[in-house]
């Protein structure tokens, strides 16, 4: 948890450097990463909103993540994880968004798919959006906390090039 909390911090440092804002879409992390960043003092500076949107349903409604999207690559895709981090910028006054959707166990995995897949996307305002899958070892709970450290720590490496163009 001490490196969560860390890589929270300097989040919200790089963000408040940048007067920008933060949005968070998440799915098989039920809002870990809203929690990890909201336990920073401070963090209303800089953190807009999070979405917990765990079912089709909520990623559809809250987030707009076309039905055809979840249809033809499912919830656990880079193209989900896109589109929540572009629907979590549409629906905030966030500059950067982050989204988590992945299988974390101990059931629901497939071949193709198996637990521990999870999809990200990171999201700016200037338009750009990357997405990337990883597969993580270990227990749900293992899963879940190596799914943050990475959206964090990718975060973090976003807004650092972006300062580096900047």
């Amino acid at each position: 948890m001490y490196e969560l909390e860390k890589l929270a911090e300097r989040v919200g440092l790089a963000l408040l450097e940048r007067g920008e804002w933060l949005a968070a879409a998440e799915s098989c992390t039920g809002g870990w990463v809203a929690q990890s960043l909201t336990a920073i003092a401070g963090s209303s500076a800089w953190f807009d909103r999070g979405f917990v949107t765990y079912s089709n349903a909520a990623k559809i409604d809250m987030l707009a993540v076309p039905e055809t999207t979840l249809e033809r690559h499912g919830a656990v895709s880079e193209a989900t994880a896109r589109a929540m981090a572009q629907g979590a910028l549409a629906y905030s006054r966030a500059h950067w968004s982050l989204a988590i959707t992945g299988i974390a166990g101990p059931s629901g995995g497939t071949p193709d798919k198996p637990v521990g897949t999870v999809c990200f996307a990171w999201a700016s305002r200037d338009g750009g959006c990357e997405a990337q899958t990883c597969n993580f070892a270990g227990d749900r709970a293992a899963v879940r906390e190596q799914s943050v450290a990475h959206a964090l720590n990718g975060l973090l490496a976003r807004i650092g090039a972006a300062t580096t163009l900047a």
